[in-house]
C-alpha cells in the first residue's frame, strides 16, 4: 500500500472512531482488485474470511452502475444488519471502505457514511 493511501486509510479509521467510538469492530479499505483491513478490534476472530466479504462487498461497483439515473438518486451507502452488529459499506471515487459496528443509533450510519464518502473522494485508489 502506498505512503498516500495509507495515510489516508489512517483518516478513515479515525473518522470511524470519532463517529462509532467504541463500537467500532473493524475497517477495511478495498477496491476491485485489493483489499487491506486496516482495523479489527482485539476481541473479535482475527481470522475471518475476509475474501468471502470482499466478494461481496465488491458488487458494490456494480450496483453503482445499475442505481444510477434512478428516481431514488444517487448510490450513497450500504448498511447491513446481523444478529451481532452491523455492516456499513461506502463506495466512491472508485474505492470502498466496509466498517463494522456493534449496535448503534440509525443515524450514526448516515453521519459515518458521509464522512467516509468524503475521504474516499479526496484521493485515488491503491493500485
Amino acid at each position: 500500500m502506498s505512503h498516500s493511501v495509507e495515510t489516508h486509510t489512517d483518516e478513515l479509521l479515525s473518522a470511524s472512531r470519532t463517529v462509532i467510538g467504541d463500537e467500532l469492530r473493524s475497517l477495511t479499505y478495498f477496491t476491485e482488485r485489493d483489499i487491506d483491513q486496516v482495523y479489527l478490534r482485539s476481541d473479535l476472530d482475527q481470522t475471518a474470511d475476509l475474501l468471502g466479504f470482499a466478494e461481496n462487498e465488491r458488487n458494490g461497483f456494480h450496483a453503482q452502475s445499475l442505481y444510477a439515473n434512478s428516481e431514488l438518486g444517487d448510490y450513497l451507502f450500504t448498511v447491513r444488519i446481523f444478529e451481532n452488529g452491523y455492516l456499513t459499506r461506502v463506495i466512491a471515487n472508485g474505492h470502498g471502505v466496509w466498517v463494522t459496528a456493534d449496535s448503534m443509533e440509525m443515524d450514526r450510519f448516515e453521519e459515518l457514511a458521509s464522512a467516509l464518502a468524503t475521504i474516499l473522494r479526496s484521493f485515488e485508489p491503491m493500485e
